[in-house]
């Protein structure tokens, strides 16, 4: 049995989109007819056909979208369903279409004898290696609800500190973006038309006047070049990103330096260590977690860093050892870690340690949020008085000459 997407017209002519699952697509066609639906196209989504065809997921779906589908598998399979009816049950009750073809995807491959986690391997665009371990694990201990449960709230907490983090910048973002059209606008538009009222005094203007003056003129004749070279500079920066080099040294720098690197680093190796503390709850064995959770950042040098320390783990050295020697991660991420490797419950150290940091990110979002937003108020405010400055001075000294 295989999962077809179709699309079909009913009697008035409106068009119907959909997948179903069955032999053939002969059966898919016939079911439809047997709805009082005319088959306009039926295509393979899963199974022998497609598999020898390209991948039809080549984007990622949003953190939100995989949160909430992942709660309705677990809450099914915890209640009892059986696996195949739980995977029907989330594809029926989804509003996402991308969701809808994947699960029936997967129950198609179910149904047909394999595994949860291997017809979730069919899919790598959508469940990466953390799902396909962990509910492989869960799968051969016999929890695969304990599992199931663990990914759901990982994937919310994941979406919701992506949340907390775009709120807490979208405010600035916002505030600097009015700040540079606002300058732009009155330096491009409001200080030519005051100039010109002033062309035909012999007076000389005051130095505050004529740098606006200057900057105005400059902006107007360069403007469109400026423009241009920003665009090439982001094409250029993008193309010189696709060099692993580049990006290595670029991510060193990003995790070094001063207040951004901390926020940098922290992020990374709360991540890495949240991905890490599932994977090891889940039964995953500590080498083959640590290579997983090494996916999951993003950071090339920290990356690098946890490649090495797996290399470290199978020569015999512990965990912390391992991690230690790389001198890139947080001291008492260590600390929690060997407490972790010594009591037998490195699960609930890592834990904690992704929690210790995942905290420390939010104060400092929310100190720098503080900080940063009346720092640009402030700045935004003395542009403006500057230019208005600029352009009353020579009102004042002219009503001063008339006198």
């Amino acid at each position: 049995m295989g999962a077809f997407e179709y699309s079909a017209v009913d009697s008035v002519g409106k068009i119907h989109k959909g997948v179903k699952s069955g032999d053939s697509p002969r059966q898919i066609r016939q079911n439809l007819r047997d709805q009082g639906l005319m088959p306009v196209s039926v295509e393979a989504v899963t199974g022998e056909e497609s598999r020898r065809s390209a991948p039809r997921w080549r984007k990622k779906p949003k953190t939100a979208s995989l949160a909430l589908v992942m709660r309705q598998l677990a809450t099914m399979v915890k209640s009892g369903a059986v696996l195949g009816e739980a995977l029907n049950v989330v594809s029926e009750q989804t509003d996402q279409v991308w969701a809808k073809k994947v699960f029936v995807g997967i129950m198609a491959h179910v149904q047909e004898g394999m595994s949860l986690a291997a017809a979730m391997a069919e899919f790598p665009e959508v469940f990466p290696d953390l799902y396909r371990a962990t509910i492989e694990a869960g799968e051969h201990t016999g929890r695969l609800d304990l599992v199931l449960e663990r990914l759901a709230d990982y994937t919310e907490f994941r979406q919701h500190l992506q949340q907390k983090i775009t709120l807490a910048l979208a405010y600035p973002l916002l505030l600097s973006v009015v700040a540079v059209l606002v300058v732009v606008g009155l330096l491009g538009y409001v200080v030519p038309q005051i100039v010109t009222v002033f062309t035909n005094i012999n007076q000389e203007l005051p130095i505050l006047t004529r740098i606006v003056i200057r900057l105005s003129e400059f902006f107007r004749e360069q403007g469109l070049i400026l423009f241009f070279l920003l665009i090439a500079g982001v094409i250029v920066s993008r193309l010189l990103m696709k060099n692993p080099g580049v990006r290595v040294k670029v991510h060193g720098l990003l995790i070094t330096a001063p207040l951004v690197g901390r926020f940098m680093r922290g992020l990374e190796v709360a991540r890495f260590a949240r991905t890490y503390s599932i994977l090891v709850a889940s039964g995953v064995s500590a080498l083959e977690g640590l290579k997983i959770a090494a996916g999951v950042v993003n950071n090339l040098v920290l990356k690098k860093a946890i490649e090495k320390a797996a290399q470290g783990v199978r020569e015999g050295k512990t965990i912390s050892k391992s991690l230690a020697a790389t001198k890139v991660f947080p001291p008492m991420v260590i600390y929690l870690i060997a407490s972790g490797e010594a009591s037998a419950d490195l699960a609930q150290m890592l834990d904690q340690a992704a929690s210790s940091q995942e905290k420390e990110v939010e104060v400092m979002t929310g100190l720098a949020t503080a900080i940063f937003e009346p720092m640009l108020i402030l700045l935004m405010g003395g542009l403006v008085l500057l230019i208005v400055l600029a352009i009353l001075m020579p009102v004042f000294e002219l009503n001063q000459l008339v006198r």
